[in-house]
């Protein structure tokens, strides 16, 4: 299939519904976390999909878009970090942390290898 648009790449497609479940997740989050721990979580997951958008806006140069891609990797680690945080403080349970967070996995390894494709591409 060809690529023709951002939403034709699979690791946007992932990141987004993600991002999505993330969301949903935090909305049973207690009412004291909504500010501060439900904030900095749905940031970072949807941090990854607008990374996504906004380096493929910049493909052109090959640089800029493994910059934002860079970004989304980063992003993903960081919402790992969150559902850890939200796990251990016991917001949400251990399963769906765990299954949150492979996703978010899966999400890296794949932008990795898309970052890995566009260093033949010149600048």
């Amino acid at each position: 299939m060809a690529i023709k648009t951002y939403k034709d790449l699979t690791v946007f497609r992932e990141s987004y519904h993600s991002a999505l479940d993330v969301s949903r997740a935090a909305r049973r989050f207690p009412a004291q976390e909504q500010f501060e721990l439900v904030r900095q979580l749905r940031r970072a997951a949807r941090s990854v999909p607008a990374n996504i958008v906004e380096g493929w806006a910049k493909r052109y140069s090959a640089s800029e878009f493994k910059r934002y891609l860079q970004v989304a990797i980063g992003s993903c680690d960081e919402c790992k970090l969150w559902l850890e945080m939200s796990r251990d403080e016991g917001d949400l349970h251990a399963t769906e942390c765990d299954q949150l967070s492979n996703r978010f996995n899966v999400v890296g390894a794949m932008l990795k290898s898309l970052w890995k494709q566009w260093q033949s591409y010149p600048k």
